[in-house]
């Protein structure tokens, strides 16, 4: 019979090594996205891990061109990166820190208010440039060279200037809106506009609709979301940062696309994989969805067809 000390010592040993085990088998899986991913990203770190026991999703947002120099830069470790505008994978990662990028969702441009934005009852999709440049009104966007989102602001005001035949209309809009109403990632004017401070705010629509503002549906061509107006989009460029410090680089205006990869130095690579497919199979596009960024059926590989993870082959197309 076991005496008291060798019973509390045998314990203590098997708690040690029930904890040992238990953290022996525990993982982080890292992830790296697109701010207005969050929502979102919520309900598909829940999915996975309900079917990955052990495994944590460790998920960190930020605009999707900081993301990327996480990677490219800081030399970060990343699982899997999520980017806002698949263009941002080929531009900043791929070659050297990712093989291949995904085009898994779509998204539209939006300007969100709410009640108490000062003419609230008199903006419409027609006139919310008039609006804006209204004395009192403050209005804002996320930094270009940060954020897609930003960029993507800057094209829908060039784009208005065309479609509205107002010349000008971009630098007026620019010179309206301080610097101390651009800010790193979309997603932080939300407490602005929440808080009264802000009157409007450009972001996607998926964004609005989950924190429950109010929004101004823009023209389809102006809003990036329609394939049909690629070429008119394209009239739209803007200078951002570059893939390296101090370089710039031109961007064009497209349809919004969000894209995926897995960088080539993942630490846990078959666990990517896995999420990514869990991401592109039926449950990951039902939670997209639903988060109103409707998901692209079948994804689509616009690089890196060759370097794909057979894993994920049934569920893509090529461009």
């Amino acid at each position: 019979m076991l005496n008291r000390r060798t019973m509390l010592g045998t314990i203590t040993f098997l708690t040690l090594l029930s904890l040992v085990s238990l953290l022996g088998f525990s993982e982080n899986l890292i992830v790296f996205h697109a701010g207005s991913l969050t929502v979102p990203m919520l309900k598909l770190a829940e999915g996975f891990e309900a079917t990955h026991p052990g495994v944590t999703v460790a998920a960190e947002a930020s605009g999707s061109n900081i993301a990327a120099r996480k990677i490219s830069e800081l030399h970060r470790d990343a699982d899997v990166m999520m980017s806002a505008d698949y263009r941002v994978i080929d531009q900043l990662l791929i070659p050297d820190y990712a093989t291949w990028n995904i085009q898994f969702a779509r998204n539209t441009m939006v300007i969100a208010y709410t009640d108490r934005s000062k003419y609230a009852d008199e903006i419409t999709s027609e006139n919310w440039f008039q609006v804006l440049l209204r004395p009192g009104v403050a209005f804002g966007h996320s930094d270009p060279d940060l954020d897609p989102c930003g960029y993507r602001t800057l094209m829908v005001w060039q784009l208005a200037e065309t479609y509205y035949k107002v010349p000008g209309l971009t630098n007026k809009l620019s010179d309206a809106c301080p610097l101390e109403n651009v800010r790193p990632k979309a997603v932080e004017l939300l407490a602005l506009l929440q808080s009264g401070d802000m009157d409007y705010a450009f972001e996607y629509r998926s964004v609005a609709v989950q924190h429950g503002l109010k929004f101004i549906e823009l023209s389809d061509e102006i809003n990036l979301s329609r394939t049909k107006y690629a070429n008119f989009y394209a009239q739209a460029k803007v200078q951002i940062a570059g893939k390296k410090p101090g370089e710039t680089m031109t961007v064009l205006g497209a349809p919004i696309v969000y894209g995926v990869t897995i960088p080539t130095n993942a630490p846990h690579q078959q666990l990517a994989i896995e999420f990514v497919h869990f991401l592109l199979g039926p449950e990951g596009q039902k939670i997209m969805s639903e988060a109103g960024q409707p998901p692209i059926v079948p994804a689509v590989v616009v690089s890196g067809w060759k370097y794909l993870p057979t894993q994920l082959t049934a569920l893509v197309t090529e461009k």
